[in-house]
């Protein structure tokens, strides 16, 4: 099985791009609207990388990031934040640790693609080192 990434983003085109882009690429990719999709996701197995928008209606990102710790499903994930703000706001104090990467919108095609593929080859070393 090869790399799997979850699209996590409000916005239903770029969940569709991101979703055809990767697919091209032979990299299987699971959409989710918004924190509560995410976490169903989760809570039936998915483990890979999760590219996470910030700004979503109800959930943002940092509170399903937070929720995710909570319910316990974030071994064998790696996040990635998605998202058009420049920068990390105050909300992502204290759960720092769990997001790997900062990614900006609009963003480039085949970096994104290459920062994936970087992502999946330092957790599958993860993977066999525990």
């Amino acid at each position: 099985m090869g790399t799997k990434v979850m699209i996590v983003d409000d916005n239903e085109f770029i969940r569709e791009s991101v979703d055809i882009l990767f697919k091209f690429e032979g990299i299987q990719a699971v959409a989710a609207d918004g924190g509560e999709e995410c976490l169903r996701h989760l809570e039936n197995g998915f483990r890979g990388i999760i590219l996470m928008d910030v700004m979503m209606p109800g959930m943002d990102g940092w509170d399903t990031i937070r929720e995710i710790v909570k319910r316990g499903v974030y071994d064998g994930n790696i996040i990635v934040m998605l998202t058009a703000k420049g920068e990390p706001d105050c909300k992502m104090e204290g759960i720092q640790e769990y997001v790997t990467d900062y990614v900006t919108k609009p963003f480039d095609p085949m970096k994104l693609i290459e920062r994936v593929n970087s992502l999946a080859l330092f957790r599958k070393g993860m993977k066999l080192a525990q």
